[in-house]
C-alpha cells in the first residue's frame, strides 16, 4: 500500500515539525548526545562537515528542485528506493526499517525524500534526533518522544491510501 498527501492537507507540512534553527551548530547543541538521523542532502552534508555521521541519512540528490552539488559521500550501508513526490510508499517504510538495522546507513530515494520524516519519527527509539532542512529557513530538529510520535501519527492520518494495482 502507498499513501499520498492530498492537496488540501499540504499546508500542514509547511510548518516545522520540530524546533527550527538557522545554524547547524545550534541544532547540534540542542540535540545533545541524541543519536542523529538526517533527511535531506544539505542537512546531511552540513552534519558531516560538522563531524557528525548520522545513524541514517535519507537523501535524493536534489535540493530546491535542482541537483544537489553537496550530496555527501558516507562510509555506510547504502539502500535505494523509489518514492514519488507527495507520497509515502510501503517500500520507503520497509527500506527505512531495514536501514535502521545497519548503522550508519544511507537511503537514496529516487523521487522525493521530504516526507520520510513522518515514518522515521514513528519508528525511531525515544530520544533520537531527526534533522531535516526547512527550505530557505534552516534546519529543523525533532527529538523523538511521545508527543513527536503522536504528531507524526496525526500527520500520517492526513494521507490517503492509493491503490497501486496490486
Amino acid at each position: 500500500m502507498n499513501w499520498y498527501l492530498p492537496e488540501r492537507h499540504r499546508d500542514r507540512f509547511r510548518e516545522p515539525f520540530g524546533r527550527l534553527f538557522t545554524d547547524i551548530r545550534a541544532a547540534l547543541e540542542y540535540a545533545g548526545d541524541a543519536p542523529v538521523f538526517a533527511v535531506g542532502d544539505v542537512v546531511t552534508y552540513n552534519l558531516v562537515r560538522s563531524g557528525i555521521i548520522p545513524e541514517m541519512a535519507v537523501i535524493d540528490g536534489i535540493t530546491m528542485r535542482e541537483p544537489c552539488k553537496m550530496t555527501p559521500h558516507l562510509p555506510s550501508a547504502r539502500f535505494e528506493v523509489e518514492n514519488p513526490a507527495g507520497m509515502i510508499t510501503h517500500e520507503l517504510i520497509d527500506i527505512l526499517m531495514l536501514a535502521l538495522k545497519e548503522s550508519p546507513s544511507l537511503v537514496f530515494v529516487k523521487g522525493e525524500e521530504d516526507l520520510a520524516v513522518i515514518p522515521l519519527v514513528r519508528m525511531l527509539p525515544a530520544g533520537s534526533a531527526v534533522f531535516y532542512g526547512q527550505p530557505g529557513e534552516g534546519v529543523v530538529v525533532r527529538i523523538v518522544d511521545d508527543e513527536a510520535v503522536r504528531l507524526a501519527e496525526e500527520l500520517f492520518s492526513l494521507f490517503e491510501p492509493e491503490n497501486s494495482g496490486e
